[in-house]
């Protein structure tokens, strides 16, 4: 299915980023390095905690939004439902450096961001009247997210129902049975952002999320543990941690960025560019596939820089830390960020339209430059003595 770059890419981040961890073990055991653990605890704080957390809100306002459309459907509640579904896809594309962690293990990435939609089963789905019913029930939510495929899930699936064309739809032509499908899925796509945003910050989160995933049985600890995923993080290199070193913690962060500059390049932007699969567009209906890609480099830049902006504190930062080690490649790391939003933001828009276009081949080669020299990061910070 045309979603299998996307579940391969998760796979190659976990894989990639336990590999990292056990080399680091090598160099690193028993270290107790302070500034990487300071840089370790300013990603969990202020990169990845108000990203998830924006996440959680967006995509809990977009499911409250549709639910009071589907009893009441107008075109301005239409385009405000869409206002709030680019705000969540902003805020998940910003977190797609730290696919690690709960995303990766809960397997969120390729649950809700699948694409493209699956049309044939989408109207299979439409002509299903017991699966209707089930999706329109007070337990929708649940039934969605385990009775429908990831290519029927997600922001694609709610995308394809409010969206054609860059355009908000007219309520008008939104069905009765569209409408009970978009809530469920927005439901379920609420579910699993509440699990990434209480998965990383634990009794921190809502406590109305906390009981609604408690609710529905949805698993937010690291395994075998009733530990979040930033806490985790944050001892790393002490007893109960699955980082053996803070420097392994650090070793993971820079793969989840090389993991997603690679996935921009070469699927995201590669695929329909190459002619290996022209229907692989993230966001067709919505036409902002240039946008995604800027914002996954966004979330490389606020990884590396050390905080989301207003929240940044570069004297604990990934650029700080490699600066120490090396000023040369931490000046290529900041030029190779620069150069991917360029030339990304240089490419024809929308993608879906032009992906021929030579200045596609220019981001993809900025984004390989990019995830080439984060690999030479993850050497440097290894072979630290």
């Amino acid at each position: 299915m045309k979603h299998l770059f996307k579940t391969l890419a998760v796979a190659v981040v976990a894989t990639l980023t336990l590999a990292s961890c056990s080399k680091g073990d090598d160099n690193n055991t028993g270290s107790d390095d302070s500034k990487a653990a300071a840089v370790a605890e300013q990603f969990v704080d202020h990169t990845v905690t108000p990203t998830y957390s924006a996440l959680a809100a967006k995509t809990e306002l977009l499911a409250s939004q549709l639910a009071t459309l589907k009893a009441n459907p107008t075109d301005a509640g239409v385009r405000e439902a869409c206002e709030t579904f680019l705000a969540a896809r902003e805020a998940w594309e910003k977190s797609e450096a730290f696919l690690f962690g709960a995303a990766g293990d809960f397997g969120v990435d390729p649950h809700i961001d699948s694409w493209p939609l699956d049309e044939d089963a989408f109207n299979t789905l439409m002509n299903s009247p017991a699966m209707i019913d089930a999706l329109d029930s007070e337990e929708g939510d649940v039934v969605a997210g385990e009775r429908l495929g990831n290519a029927l899930l997600g922001f694609h699936g709610i995308e394809y129902i409010l969206f054609r064309d860059c355009q908000p739809r007219s309520a008008s032509a939104i069905t009765a049975d569209q409408w009970k499908y978009v809530v469920a899925v927005a439901g379920d796509l609420r579910n699993r952002c509440y699990q990434l945003e209480v998965g990383w910050i634990g009794d921190a989160a809502p406590a109305s999320h906390i009981e609604k995933l408690d609710d529905i049985e949805l698993p937010y600890t690291v395994s075998s543990t009733d530990q979040s995923y930033g806490d985790n993080m944050k001892i790393a290199g002490q007893a109960g941690s699955t980082y053996p070193t803070t420097k392994a913690a650090l070793m993971g962060i820079v793969q989840g960025c090389i993991d997603i500059a690679d996935e921009v390049g070469t699927s995201k932007i590669g695929a329909a560019y190459s002619g290996e699969d022209p229907t692989y567009i993230e966001s067709p209906y919505s036409q902002k596939s240039i946008i995604d890609f800027h914002n996954n480099i966004v979330s490389i830049q606020n990884t590396y820089m050390g905080g989301v902006e207003g929240q940044r504190d570069e004297g604990k930062s990934l650029h700080s830390y490699v600066k120490e080690l090396d000023s040369a490649l931490d000046s290529r790391v900041m030029e190779a960020i620069d150069n991917a939003l360029a030339k990304i933001d240089a490419m024809p828009a929308p993608f879906v339209n032009n992906i021929s276009a030579a200045a596609n081949g220019e981001a993809m080669e900025a984004c390989a430059a990019l995830s080439e020299i984060l690999d030479e990061v993850v050497e440097k910070i290894r072979n630290e003595n």
